[in-house]
């Protein structure tokens, strides 16, 4: 069996591999939140008469289903859900089943959401269906998501890189796709229907992909346990020895306990959490409901445009500068301030063109301003996000690395659903 500095990834076939399959695994979450205008359309011709009215007795009362927020709360609950789940649904259920079976399944409840755009259906009921399909898509995702990332750890650091790589374009991707399908010439519908068989033939070349990746050697040699095992039998037994010997120093250090942990990495826990809560409690419930100035060709790309593409570009730059720049320092008071400072872009974005809109005013009409603000707002969430994960292994001793992450993990979903749940009163209030 070869050594490891002999094994080698022929044509980066793995690590385009690993990199599509990250794609794949945020496809659900951002190819429902881009398309919220094609469902709140479908969803606005549900109304009801009201009778008493003292004037003509034909006042239209539209039912309000909240959909942006809704789809972010459905969307995010199953990852809070599943983290709970992880270990007891682990053990249970094999890897290749679990990746590939969510993989199928998210492949087909793509495909009925495909299918019901030409399907004709009461507002009520194709919420409710809708509803339905986001949560089940996004729980297979939280599995997906889950599986993948253990098993991304057994290969090389940079593996890993390129995975949160592609799961950092996967928005991009869906916001590119909203494009392409509005400037086709097509009618709605047709457009629609488009945009939603991407995701299907996404979801297909990610099934390929990680069928694929056991036939290379390269993910054999890393994946196989018992390739591992030949591997240390090459070694001499003078580095046996040595190596044996340092494993059992090493696992004479006591893991500490959870709560040792937590309390050690309590200001990054606190800072996932918060920058996930204010980035949630207005993207997209709030900014998608943001209305260009501008009237013609350029009121149908601006949502696209300025809401959801730059804030995907931009959070994935913001994710990126940090393997340049990393300030302020772990230690530094000065980050948790720095992350409790994006706390002012909420009422920023509440106080641009929201429409509809019942209390607050219009403060900041133009295009640029909203622009700018979503640049800042998507730039900084990244940069926060990407500081706070990878500190939080730093700041404990190495055999607590691994508990330290499960507990960041926790933390990120909690965020993802108390932004999901404030967005509904923040919305309101608007």
């Amino acid at each position: 069996m070869d050594r490891p500095d002999r094994v080698k990834d022929r044509g980066c076939l793995v690590a385009i591999i690993f990199f599509i399959l990250g794609l794949g695994t945020l496809l659900p979450w951002n190819f429902f939140m881009t398309a919220s205008l094609y469902f709140n359309d479908r969803l606005k011709g549900e109304e009801s008469r009201n009778d008493s009215d003292p004037g003509n007795g034909t006042a239209v009362n539209r039912t309000e289903y909240y959909f942006n927020n809704w789809m972010t709360l459905l969307s995010q609950l199953p990852l809070l859900l599943f983290t709970f789940l992880n270990s007891f649904l682990y053990q249970l259920i094999s890897e290749r089943l679990r990746i590939a079976g969510s993989l199928l399944f998210i492949f087909l409840f793509f495909l009925l959401t495909a299918v019901l755009v030409k399907v004709p259906m009461e507002p009520g009921v194709f919420f409710s269906v809708t509803m339905a399909t986001i949560w089940f898509i996004n729980s297979f995702g939280a599995v997906l998501q889950g599986s993948l990332f253990g098993l991304v750890g057994l290969l090389p650091q940079k593996y890993s890189t390129l995975f949160m790589s592609g799961q950092g374009l996967a928005g991009t991707f869906a916001a590119l796709a909203m494009l392409l399908a509005l400037s086709s010439g097509t009618d709605s519908e047709t457009a629609a229907l488009g945009y939603f068989i991407t995701p299907c033939v996404g979801t297909l070349v990610s099934v390929a992909s990680y069928l694929l990746l056991p036939q290379l050697e390269f993910a054999q040699f890393y994946l196989n346990k018992s390739n591992q095992k030949k591997n240390y039998e090459l070694e001499s037994n003078d580095t046996l020895l040595n190596k044996e010997s340092a494993a059992l120093q090493e696992d004479g250090k006591q893991k500490s306990s959870l709560w040792d942990v937590l309390k050690q990495i309590r200001v990054m826990a606190f800072c996932i959490t918060f920058v996930f809560t204010v980035t949630l409690s207005v993207f997209p419930a709030v900014t998608v409901d943001v209305k260009t100035v501008y009237t013609g060709g350029w009121e149908r790309y601006f949502t696209p445009v300025c809401c959801f593409l730059a804030f995907n570009v931009m959070d994935w730059a913001g994710r990126t500068v940090t393997s340049f720049v990393r300030w302020p320092r772990k230690e530094s008071p000065l980050f948790p301030v720095l992350v409790c400072c994006r706390v002012v872009f909420i009422p920023l974005l509440m106080l641009c063109n929201v429409q509809e809109r019942s209390y607050l005013p219009v403060l900041f009409s133009h295009d640029v301003v909203f622009a700018l603000l979503m640049l800042l707002f998507s730039l900084s969430s990244g940069y926060c996000v990407c500081l706070s994960m990878s500190y939080a292994p730093q700041l404990v001793k190495p055999q607590d690395a691994e508990t330290a992450g499960a507990l960041m993990t926790f933390f990120l979903a909690l965020g993802l659903s108390l932004g999901a749940a404030l967005s509904f009163p923040l919305r309101a209030l608007v």
